[in-house]
């Protein structure tokens, strides 16, 4: 199993669009890239700390490739958003993909380079990419969001 992890907005919904992915064996969601140790989400919203909400990304690389899960970060926001994705605003919302290895490192940077030579977007992606730092876990009430919303919604009903 390898690890990918990604920022692209809240990481809600960036851990959604990877739970149902075949080869994808387990997602979680947290902080990464600041400077501050085991921060909580309130540190985080609050722009002290200088992390990035991420989802982290379990995977049988025999399944799936990293670069068809960098296919899907491309898709699931704007890459060319600095520091914002829809309403969410704030460092901690910024394009950024953090690499678990040399060759991780060397595929994001090309597929970064396609889709910016790919005529598809009309300004420049400000996507970082940066080697992966401590991850600090967020609170279970994040883990899994999505789903535990619809269930708790469906039970109410």
């Amino acid at each position: 199993m390898e690890k990918a992890t990604f920022g692209a907005g809240c990481f809600w919904g960036v851990e959604a669009a990877f739970r149902k992915v075949k080869g994808v064996i387990s997602t979680s969601v947290g902080y990464m890239g600041g400077h501050f140790e085991n921060p909580s989400y309130l540190d985080v919203v609050s722009r002290i700390t200088g992390h990035a909400e991420v989802a982290q990304i379990e995977y049988d690389p025999n399944i799936i490739t990293y670069n068809e899960l960098l296919e899907i970060f491309w898709k699931i926001h704007d890459p060319t958003s600095l520091n914002r994705q829809g309403p969410d605003r704030g460092e901690q919302y910024r394009s950024v993909i953090f690499y678990h290895s040399s060759e991780q490192a060397t595929v994001a940077r090309h597929s970064k380079q396609e889709m910016q030579s790919s005529g598809k977007y009309e300004r420049p992606i400000v996507t970082e990419i940066k080697p992966k730092g401590a991850y600090w876990l967020a609170s279970e009430e994040h883990q899994q969001y999505f789903e535990k919303k619809a269930n708790l919604e469906t039970n109410q009903k």
